[in-house]
């Protein structure tokens, strides 16, 4: 038993590094989600563009883990994976999905939600070859994505294996499994730590084809 971990009640911080005010946010909040992801990419911040990916399957269970985003433009924002993966499986049955972002060096946060839809074939070939070769050869042998294997050797082995087999192409074709989405928001939350926990949180929330800004709770 490890009895370094006795009572968690009286490990908490004072956010104090900034505030969130309703005039200090533009009216679009896509707008406002790359100031924010903006100021972390000059901050220089450990991979600011990881992001938590929550989806539910079709009986509810959710699904919850750390992955890269990889384009953020009006039309959504857009993540690649296996198509036979956990959440490949989960958005096939529920199509809606949460992002996370969560910079704790500048006691920010940032929920994205909305309806989440495959990219075309073109874009997914196309940021396919723009990955390093070695991760082209991951994709095409890690699947099925969560699927159980017997060792990491057995995994090395498969990689090493198509490795060689590939050494001489000058292109590896996008596997039919893998490829990109993007989630449609309609749902944005900046958060904002403050002292004695009267966090800053304010909700863009589309209605009617409008971006509706409201001031949450903390």
């Amino acid at each position: 038993m490890n009895d370094l971990i006795k009572d968690l009640s009286e490990l908490r911080l004072s956010y104090q590094k900034g505030e969130l005010h309703e005039t200090q946010v533009v009216e679009n909040p896509h707008e406002q989600f790359l100031n924010w992801f903006n100021h972390a990419l000059e901050a220089k911040l450990h991979e600011p563009y990881a992001m938590s990916l929550a989806t539910a399957s079709a009986q509810g269970r959710p699904h919850v883990r750390t992955l890269l985003l990889r384009g953020a433009t009006e039309a959504g924002y857009d993540f690649y994976t296996n198509y036979d993966s956990q959440k490949g499986l989960d958005l096939a049955d529920n199509p809606y999905a949460e992002l996370l972002f969560y910079w704790p060096e500048q006691e920010r946060q940032i929920r994205v939600g909305g309806r989440v839809e495959k990219i075309s074939l073109e874009e997914s070939t196309d940021y396919y070859h723009k990955r390093p070769r070695d991760s082209q050869i991951a994709a095409h042998i890690s699947t099925p994505q969560s699927g159980v294997i017997a060792s990491r050797e057995e995994l090395q082995t498969r990689f090493q294996a198509l490795q060689d087999q590939v050494a001489e192409k000058a292109e590896l074709a996008k596997p039919e499994f893998w490829g990109g989405y993007r989630l449609q928001p309609d749902y944005y939350e900046f958060w904002q730590g403050r002292p004695n926990r009267l966090h800053d949180r304010l909700c863009y929330e589309r209605i009617d084809g409008k971006w509706n800004l409201q001031r949450l709770m903390p």
